[in-house]
């Protein structure tokens, strides 16, 4: 196979960040490529994935999914075409969605990619609303929150890739009221103007509690939380009685140096009846079949709109994600290498 390519770039982590990271933390290097072992294909990634997760995954803890190997390349969602193939049911030129992203080639295990169908949607959209994200807001909201008709809603970090899709999607059930905060004023625009929320607030223009109880005077019944800290406290003092809590991420806190207090208002959980629930979404993976059909048909009739933040080249991928966690993505953070 001359054909193929000699060289891939992809990021390693080379120490652990203490705190925020620093581009000395991360290097781009190259390594061969050569080809695909028994029951292995190498995709050549038009995209990869950067996401609040992996903050977690650079430090050496015991968590819920390993952390990065110090000199290896990093791992995450990536799509991309099959350019050779020792795995039957693959054949060059189908596209695939696996899990090695932060390189620009990839030799993968058959068993870990999954064929996807770029006639049907942008490819990138496999990395987002179509993607991871789109099933932890459907799962987040109508399996961990327990959502129904007539649920006043609250969604922090409401213009990310997670946040946008869960407000829409309580207005698409039904929902009585959805908000949403955000951290820019053009952010919250969107919000209201393009995906439909009821009211929004820019976080950083006042205490997060004050601005909730305005937007939502007779409370809210479910909140959605991609931020934590004070988003979380003001949530609890918001939620009414037997109000439920999907707790997905608390990007707020992620690059703390020092244990983050906890809510100083924990004891209403007790007289509210409040459920509060962390998630992963590799635990519903189940409704896979229901969030594709439904998701789909809500982005064909133009009920759902989504928005992706595109970042070229692989040389900017340690840039996106540095981005992401300083809030500068609307909607889905994505590194193109389709250049």
């Amino acid at each position: 196979m001359s054909t193929l390519p000699t060289s891939s770039r992809e990021w390693h982590l080379i120490a652990r960040p203490h705190g925020w990271p620093k581009a000395e933390d991360f290097a781009l290097r190259e390594a061969p490529v050569t080809e695909p072992g028994e029951g292995r294909i190498l995709v050549r990634n038009h995209y990869f994935s950067v996401d609040p997760y992996m903050r977690g995954r650079m430090n050496d803890v015991k968590s819920y999914t390993p952390p990065f190997q110090l000199d290896h390349p990093m791992e995450g969602g990536a799509v991309g075409e099959v350019i050779a193939s020792s795995a039957e049911g693959f054949a060059v030129g189908d596209h695939v969605l696996h899990g090695l992203g932060w390189r620009e080639y990839a030799e993968v295990p058959a068993q870990y990619a999954t064929k996807v169908d770029a006639s049907l949607a942008p490819l990138s959209t496999y990395l987002g609303v179509l993607g991871m994200t789109g099933l932890t807001a459907y799962a987040g909201l109508f399996d961990v929150a327990s959502f129904k008709e007539g649920d006043a809603v609250f969604v922090s970090g409401a213009a990310g890739a997670v946040g946008s899709q869960v407000g829409q999607m309580a207005r698409l059930k039904g929902a009585s009221r959805v908000i949403g905060s955000a951290g820019s004023d053009d952010k919250v625009k969107l919000l209201v103007e393009e995906y439909g929320f009821d009211a929004a607030f820019n976080y950083k223009n006042g205490p997060v509690a004050e601005q909730l109880k305005q937007a939502a005077p007779d409370g809210i019944d479910v909140y959605f939380d991609n931020v934590g800290g004070d988003h979380l406290e003001a949530a609890i003092s918001s939620l009414n009685v037997q109000g439920r809590a999907t707790i997905c991420g608390m990007i707020a806190q992620y690059n703390n140096t020092e244990p983050t207090p906890g809510p100083r208002n924990l004891a209403m959980v007790i007289g509210k009846r409040l459920r509060l629930q962390g998630m992963l979404v590799n635990d519903h993976k189940d409704l896979q079949p229901e969030f594709v059909r439904d998701v789909a048909g809500w982005i064909a009739s133009g009920e759902l709109k989504y928005n992706e933040t595109v970042v070229e080249g692989i040389e900017n991928g340690y840039d996106a994600f540095l981005g992401l966690l300083r809030g500068e993505n609307t909607g889905k953070m994505i590194v193109s290498l389709t250049q």
